[in-house]
C-alpha cells in the first residue's frame, strides 16, 4: 500500500519586485517635478484692509516705474507697452476674463491711471489692482 503525500500549498508574497516598483515611481515624480524659480520683481504692494480674492489671470501689468512696465514676462516703457497691448488679437482679449494690476506703492497714482487707460483702450473691463492685506486692527 502506497500513501500519496499530500502537498499543501504555500502563499508567500515577494515584497522586492513591490519596492522596486514604488522606488521607480517615487523616483519619476521626483524628476518630473519642477521647482520653477521665476525671477521676480522688486516692488512693494500697498496694504488695504477691505481687499477682495481675484480670479487669477493670463495678463499681470506689473508697474514699476514709467520705464520699467511688465506685461506678464516681458519688460516695456509706456510707449512700448501701449504699443504691446494694442497688438493684442481680439480672440486673446475676449479669453483674458480680468487683467491684474501689481504697482510698487512708490509709483505716482498718474502712471497707474495711465496704465489702466490704455487697458481699457483696449478693450479690458475687469481690471483688479494688488495689494497686501493689511493686519487686522
Amino acid at each position: 500500500m502506497q500513501f500519496r503525500r499530500r502537498l499543501s500549498p504555500s502563499a508567500t508574497v515577494d515584497l522586492i519586485p513591490m519596492i522596486d516598483v514604488v522606488f521607480q515611481l517615487v523616483i519619476f515624480f521626483m524628476v518630473s517635478s519642477t521647482f520653477i524659480v521665476t525671477p521676480g520683481i522688486g516692488i512693494v504692494l500697498p496694504q488695504s484692509t477691505t481687499s477682495e480674492p481675484v480670479i487669477v489671470s493670463k495678463i499681470i501689468v506689473t508697474v514699476a516705474s514709467r520705464d520699467e512696465i511688465y506685461l506678464n514676462k516681458e519688460a516695456y516703457g509706456y510707449e512700448d507697452f501701449t504699443a504691446a497691448v494694442a497688438s493684442l488679437d481680439e480672440k486673446e482679449r475676449e479669453k483674458i476674463q480680468s487683467v491684474v494690476i501689481e504697482g510698487d506703492r512708490t509709483v505716482p497714482y498718474s502712471l497707474l491711471v495711465d496704465v489702466l487707460d490704455v487697458l481699457r483702450r483696449n478693450g479690458f473691463k475687469a481690471v483688479n489692482l494688488k495689494m497686501r492685506e493689511a493686519p487686522d486692527l
